[in-house]
């Protein structure tokens, strides 16, 4: 199956996605997940974050469980699964993102350490360009 009318993914959308690649979690747990596995680029606030599972449950990528064992109020707690659809899109917006990066790595675009590899996200300076901001 092509996925390319799905793609590219939102970044919120990937974070979900990957987060629920390890097995199901619950709301905040996603919430949770996508701060760090974004290193806190992507916060994503209650409405956000229900708003994007509402649409995933939707293109059917995600699937809505009940956990076994309700919380301290008694309410059982909805948790959120990936679906084999919704992983074969994750996969597809993985195999994306490094075609994007063996495309630079090609052009020998793109800062490396003294070994050779790329730098961590938390040492790549984040600058917007200006209109009048020209690259040469």
């Amino acid at each position: 199956m092509d996925f390319t009318p799905q793609l590219p993914l939102t970044e919120a959308t990937y974070y979900i996605l990957l987060s629920l690649a390890q097995g199901a979690r619950h709301g905040y747990a996603i919430m949770k997940d996508v701060r760090a596995l974004s290193h806190e680029r992507v916060v994503l606030s209650t409405g956000t974050l229900y708003g994007a599972l509402k649409r995933l449950l939707e293109m059917e990528w995600i699937l809505r469980v009940d956990e076994p064992e309700a919380d301290g109020n008694g309410r059982e707690r909805k948790l959120y699964n990936l679906t084999r659809l919704g992983r074969r899109v994750l996969e597809a917006e993985v195999a994306r993102l490094d075609a994007l990066l063996e495309s630079a790595r090609r052009q020998s675009v793109g800062p490396m350490n003294p070994q050779g590899a790329a730098p961590s996200m938390h040492s790549i300076p984040s600058a917007p360009m200006g209109d009048g901001d020209l690259v040469h």
